[in-house]
């Protein structure tokens, strides 16, 4: 807004607008059915003001009634659709990163498939624990990383196929896979447990562990991963400690991008 456009709010804000997203709040997962009263205290206006509000979303179908109690309906959602469908799949993830990260101490991100490579597109890290700076765009080799190995493990058989013709599986550390028949059996495992482990493939002290995001339709689209030095954690604690969050916040990704039409898996 331009110095000379200035507004204050007194001579824009709507009262009413204001007055009617208050009714609408006022449903929550502990009051779904309300009456005129509850929705009238709730939100401090006067019962004939609720009821014409309740009554003006009843009309344009956000609102049901029996007669007495008042619950929202499914079209409320629509509210927040053009806002949904314009997310990024980083900007549906990073909310979720930001509470992993926060409970378990460790860095969290998301990644997609691209080529031989996986890529970033999200990022919390709490602490340096690689040599090469991470950071949105940066790309690893799938084959040495859990988010590749959940990529790859997602892959149809023929797209799999064409991944392992096309990577140089070079040895990075000693642990490094570097057959295809490695690979594939390390992949089957993964789709067995439903995550991945690498430790120390990519590079020394580094191990991880990540889990599949899946879309509507049950395609793994992208991997949610956590990052740890070996120096202060054990496979097992990883097991023990790590695997259950990170399988809870790749739920909670998975359920924010059920409700998003057509996710960009844009970065940066």
């Amino acid at each position: 807004m331009d110095e000379g456009e200035v507004v204050e709010r007194g001579t824009y804000h709507v009262q009413s607008l204001e007055r009617g997203l208050a009714v609408i709040k006022a449903f929550h997962a502990g009051a779904q059915e309300l009456t005129l009263s509850d929705v009238a205290r709730s939100t401090g206006l006067t019962r004939a003001a609720a009821r014409r509000f309740l009554l003006t979303l009843a009309d344009l179908g956000y609102v049901r009634t029996d007669g007495k109690y008042f619950t929202l309906t499914a079209r409320v959602l629509e509210l927040g659709y053009a806002y949904l469908s314009s997310l990024s799949l980083a900007e549906v993830a990073q909310p979720h990163l930001e509470s992993l990260s926060a409970a378990v101490h460790e860095s969290s991100s998301v990644s997609v498939l691209e080529d031989t490579d996986i890529v970033y597109v999200a990022r919390v890290g709490v602490s340096r624990i690689m040599s090469v700076r991470i950071n949105i765009g940066t790309r690893f080799p799938a084959y040495a990383t859990s988010m590749g190995h959940v990529l790859l493990a997602g892959l149809p058989p023929e797209s799999l196929d064409r991944y392992l013709y096309r990577a140089e599986l070079e040895k990075l550390t000693a642990r490094t896979l570097t057959s295809s028949d490695a690979v594939l059996a390390e992949l089957a495992k993964v789709v067995r447990q439903g995550w991945a482990m690498v430790d120390q493939e990519l590079e020394e002290g580094l191990r991880s562990v990540a889990a599949p995001i899946r879309d509507r339709s049950g395609q793994v689209v992208a991997a949610v991963n956590l990052s740890t030095h070996a120096s202060r954690t054990t496979t097992e604690s990883v097991r023990e400690e790590l695997v259950p969050p990170l399988l809870a916040a790749a739920a909670g990704i998975e359920a924010d991008l059920a409700a998003v039409p057509r996710v960009r898996a844009a970065r940066g």
